[in-house]
């Protein structure tokens, strides 16, 4: 199945998440029967990269929003240990220090947009001025009304610079929510991330779902595309992302870039130091077997 566009928000469609199922795992019934086909693009995300960063022309930003417990860390986690991290970043996004809330609510974004020939994964983003700080009154609707058209206005910038936004929605369940804070509490590895507010903010669930649907439906662009990720089931979400961005770099069509050296002198330079190396190398035996014949 091609999750491009199985997963990606229709043109000017109004999102329903509870439509949308977020057990889905397409044809496979287990991890085990999808083991093969992410290995597949586990490597190319691999080779593509080493293409992004070697062409240096474009650059990838990739956005993750889910509900807690959605599974953004899990992606990250997936992502960095596929590509490299020295042209990777990650950044979070969580409540503004004072020099970022002295000024407008997209100042630090803009910062951390990657560079030619780099990827950055935004663990939230700029999403959350239209999600918590609608949810919880943090403004006024005056204001995050408008801030709708800005990010669409932001994001279409960053594009016109070759940058190739790629933005995820991790779609879990109320249930499947709950079933991941009792694994926090069981597994004392995994206590360090329970907090009061996981509970709070689950109160809020249904102003969240309106939330993102409306920022789902109002931020999607053909240069910006949402999509909608089936993650309950973490295998299946890091194999659907993993696709659809192997497809999205493929349709770049990047090439490596010429040389700008003369390669044929740069050859005769290397058969003649590997020339000299060899005499040097029989030598330096001559010399060995000496002494080892003195003695």
């Amino acid at each position: 199945m091609n999750y491009c566009e199985r997963f990606r928000v229709k043109a000017e469609s109004a999102v329903k998440l509870n439509k949308i199922d977020a057990g889905f795992t397409d044809k496979h019934t287990d991890q085990e029967s999808a083991i093969e086909e992410m290995k597949k693009y586990t490597q190319r995300l691999r080779e593509l990269q080493y293409l992004l960063y070697a062409e240096n022309k474009r650059s990838l930003l990739i956005v993750l929003q889910a509900m807690d417990t959605g599974g953004k860390d899990g992606i990250i986690n997936h992502f960095l240990g596929n590509m490299n991290p020295q042209r990777t970043r990650v950044y979070g996004f969580k409540t503004p220090s004072a020099e970022e809330a002295a000024h407008d609510f997209l100042w630090r974004i803009h910062q951390a947009a990657p560079p030619r020939g780099q990827v950055a994964i935004f663990n939230r983003s700029h999403y959350e001025d239209v999600l918590i700080s609608r949810v919880h009154n943090f403004v006024s609707k005056k204001i995050w009304t408008k801030r709708y058209d800005l990010i669409n206005d932001f994001e279409k910038n960053l594009t016109r610079s070759n940058t190739h936004i790629l933005k995820f929605y991790l779609h879990i369940s109320e249930d499947e929510q709950l079933r991941r804070f009792k694994q926090r509490l069981d597994d004392p590895a995994r206590q360090w991330k329970i907090s009061e507010a996981d509970y709070k903010e689950r109160e809020y669930w249904d102003e969240y779902t309106k939330a993102f649907e409306d920022a789902l439906s109002k931020c999607n662009t053909t240069e910006a595309p949402w999509f909608v990720i089936p993650a309950n089931h973490k295998w299946f979400r890091n194999l659907a992302i993993s696709q659809i961005v192997v497809d999205t770099l493929e349709s770049l069509k990047m090439e490596f870039p010429r040389p700008t050296v003369d390669i044929r002198e740069i050859e005769k330079k290397y058969h003649q130091a590997a020339k000299e190396e060899a005499v040097k190398n029989g030598k330096k035996a001559k010399e060995r077997n000496k002494k080892k014949g003195k003695e």
